[in-house]
């Protein structure tokens, strides 16, 4: 699978302040009209409260700030099947006049690459207009006596994680269980990772993760108070594509990598560490990305490139940036659409382990 650009490198290069030079004056003019006195529907479709939902709304009002022409955006959750029945409305209405965004993350991906029942959407044909990177944290709950890493394998408690579904945005943490070769019960099901979230509050679960922007903004607290013991992240791609650095933005959390490495003293290997890099680069790196209709007009995705560069340049996106996001930036879709399309295939060798798991352990019906 061809590795998409790690958010080290992301946040390094400032990916999409180049765009709008290479659009060239003509298109750059009519890019600017495109938009004047427009509204764009936005669909996420997730619970509110969850990553995609925070991620999009926080990006909102700066792309309306930003985008030639000031459009208006309307942001609608729609959740459900774990983000199919949103992905499916969407592809009802796909209007090719750059007003319709889906809104999401590899929940959506995930149950299109295995052609999952119920899937009536189709990626593989549509236009990306952004993206911007998410990463994980996986925190317990005081009550399972994990202090640390080291504890995981022995828990005072039995692990209980809340999830959306197994084809969804849990699925590269489901892996990760997997190969860490932890002892957790699943329950699965619910309508986004804000309800989980809550669920964990409620001490209904006891093991869950929230990506970055709801970690920052919403666990943290309950870190300070004591509520939840912070453990790993995701981590980041290196040079090579594999999963080996820390998350940039949750730099005091040790990696899959380092806490694998930490409980079976050996370098992790085999297919269940090569799925779980291949999901992980299409759920972290890729994160909420905003999808638009096959046969989105060039100048919204023209559009959509100017106010990438603009945003990332702007101080206010990035002084809130670190607190709700992390400090990623924003990535024009021209810059990523390839290689986000490509992550959708990935090779055969992953996808008949991710088959064989999710059919066999998780009952899913592909």
């Amino acid at each position: 699978m061809t590795r998409q650009p790690s958010r080290r490198d992301l946040l390094a290069l400032g990916a999409a302040a180049t765009v709008a030079a290479t659009i060239g004056p003509a298109r750059y003019a009519r890019a600017a009209d495109f938009y004047a006195g427009k509204t764009i529907d936005v669909i996420v479709p997730f619970a509110a409260g969850g990553a995609g939902d925070v991620t999009t709304r926080f990006v909102a009002p700066f792309l309306t700030k930003h985008i030639p022409g000031n459009p208006n955006f309307n942001i609608t959750t729609m959740p459900g099947g774990g983000s199919i029945l949103g992905a499916n409305q969407f592809e009802k209405q796909s209007k090719k006049d750059g007003l319709l965004i889906l809104s999401t993350t590899s929940s959506t991906a995930f149950p299109f690459m295995f052609k999952q029942q119920g899937v009536e959407y189709n990626l593989a044909n549509k236009r990306v207009g952004y993206s911007i990177a998410i990463g994980p944290v996986v925190y317990a709950s005081p009550a399972t006596g994990i202090e640390k890493p080291a504890d995981l394998l022995k828990p005072k408690a039995p692990l209980v994680y809340g999830g959306i579904g197994a084809t969804g945005s849990d699925l590269p943490v489901l892996l990760a269980f997997e190969l860490l070769g932890l002892p957790v019960k699943t329950v699965l099901g619910f309508t986004g990772r804000g309800p989980v979230r809550l669920a964990f509050e409620r001490g209904e679960t006891n093991f869950d993760f929230q990506f970055t922007s709801v970690y920052l903004t919403q666990v943290r607290d309950l870190v300070e108070a004591k509520k939840a013991v912070p453990l790993f992240t995701g981590g980041a791609s290196d040079d090579k594509g594999h999963f080996t650095r820390r998350d940039p933005v949750v730099k005091d959390l040790p990696s899959v990598y380092e806490v694998y490495k930490e409980l079976h003293n050996k370098e992790p290997g085999g297919a269940v560490w090569g799925a779980f890099e291949a999901t992980s680069a299409l759920t972290f790196e890729a994160g909420v990305t905003g999808w638009m209709p096959e046969g989105t007009p060039q100048e919204a995705i023209d559009a959509f490139a100017i106010a990438a560069a603009k945003v990332n340049a702007d101080p206010d996106f990035q002084e809130k940036g670190k607190k709700v996001t992390g400090g990623y930036p924003l990535q024009a879709g021209k810059t990523v659409e390839p290689g986000i399309k490509k992550a959708l295939s990935p090779s055969a060798d992953v996808t008949n382990y991710l088959r064989d798991l999710l059919t066999k352990k998780y009952n899913v019906k592909l």
